[in-house]
C-alpha cells in the first residue's frame, strides 16, 4: 500500500514519475508561453517556447542521481518559428536570440538529506490521480555581477522561482512492475529578464507558464522542429549523459560563455 507520508514510498513514487527506476533514457517534454511583467504596465506575451530535459536516473547509496541536460527554443508566438533574432518592444532593437543549451543539469535525492528525509508535497486530485508538487524558490549570487554586465544583468543577485506539478495514477505508482510512469507537469517561472534580451536598465520580470509530459515513446517521439534544430546545432542533446558531472549549467553562465566566446 502506497503511503506517501513516508519517505521512501515518497522517494520511490517520484523517480518514477520524473524518471525511472532503472538507468534508462527519459525525455520530458515542455511548451507554453513567456509574458513580460512591468510594473504599471499590461503584461504582453513575447515568446512561444518548447523544450526538453534528457536524463536517466542512476541508484547510490541512500537515494539517486538525476544525470541530464536541457534545451528550450524561443520562438515567435504568431509563426511558431524557432527565433534566430528578437525585435525587442521595449527598447526597439534587434538581438540575437541565445537558447537553453543547459548541460548538464544534474540533481541528486537523497532518502536522509541535508535539509532532512525526502518529502515532496502530495495532493489527491481526483480517484486515480495525484499531484506530487515541488517549489524551488532561488535566491544565489549571480554569474553575471551588475558592474561588469550592467546591460545584461539587473542585479548582482539572481533570484526566481520555478513551480512544478506532477501528475500520475495512483495506481500506476502503487505498481511494483513498474520501474517508469506516465506523468504530465506544470510548470511556473518567475525570474528576471533573460540577458541576451539586453535589457537589464529596465524595471520587470518574466513569467513562464508551461504544460508537458514524460514523453513515453522517448527522443524520437519530441516535435519534429525541435529534433531537427538539436541534431543540426547541438546533437550531443539526442542522449542523455551517462557520468553525473558538476558545475550544472543555467541559462545566465551559458550566456557568459557566450559573450566571452564573442571576444
Amino acid at each position: 500500500m502506497l503511503d506517501l507520508t513516508q519517505p521512501e514510498h515518497n522517494l520511490r513514487a517520484y523517480i518514477k514519475a520524473r524518471a525511472s527506476l532503472q538507468p534508462e533514457e527519459i525525455v520530458f517534454w515542455w511548451s507554453g508561453n513567456i509574458y513580460s511583467v512591468i510594473p504599471g504596465q499590461k503584461n504582453h506575451l513575447l515568446f512561444k517556447i518548447d523544450g526538453y530535459n534528457i536524463g536517466r536516473c542512476m541508484e547510490i547509496e541512500g537515494g539517486y542521481q538525476h544525470l541530464m541536460r536541457e534545451v528550450t527554443f524561443y520562438k515567435n508566438p504568431s509563426t511558431d518559428e524557432i527565433l534566430e533574432r528578437w525585435s525587442n518592444p521595449f527598447t526597439e532593437e534587434e538581438v540575437p536570440v541565445v537558447h537553453v543549451w543547459n548541460d548538464p543539469v544534474n540533481q541528486t535525492y537523497l532518502l536522509n538529506g541535508p535539509y532532512g528525509p525526502f518529502m515532496m508535497p502530495t495532493l489527491s486530485v481526483g480517484e486515480d490521480r495525484l499531484c506530487l508538487a515541488l517549489d524551488v524558490m532561488l535566491a544565489y549570487p549571480s554569474p553575471l555581477p551588475r558592474a561588469q554586465y550592467p546591460k545584461y544583468s539587473q542585479s548582482d543577485l539572481y533570484q526566481g522561482a520555478e513551480l512544478f506539478q506532477f501528475f500520475i495514477s495512483r495506481r500506476d505508482a502503487e505498481n511494483d512492475a513498474l520501474a517508469s510512469i506516465p506523468c504530465e507537469i506544470s510548470w511556473t517561472r518567475l525570474g528576471p529578464w533573460l540577458p541576451w534580451m539586453a535589457m537589464a536598465d529596465r524595471p520587470g520580470n518574466l513569467l513562464y507558464q508551461c504544460a508537458g509530459c514524460k514523453v513515453m515513446g522517448g527522443y524520437v517521439a519530441l516535435p519534429e522542429d525541435v529534433r531537427a534544430y538539436v541534431e543540426q546545432h547541438q546533437p550531443i542533446y539526442t542522449q542523455a549523459p551517462t557520468e553525473f558531472t558538476r558545475p550544472n549549467e543555467t541559462s545566465w553562465t551559458y550566456f557568459k560563455k557566450y559573450l566571452e566566446s564573442r571576444k
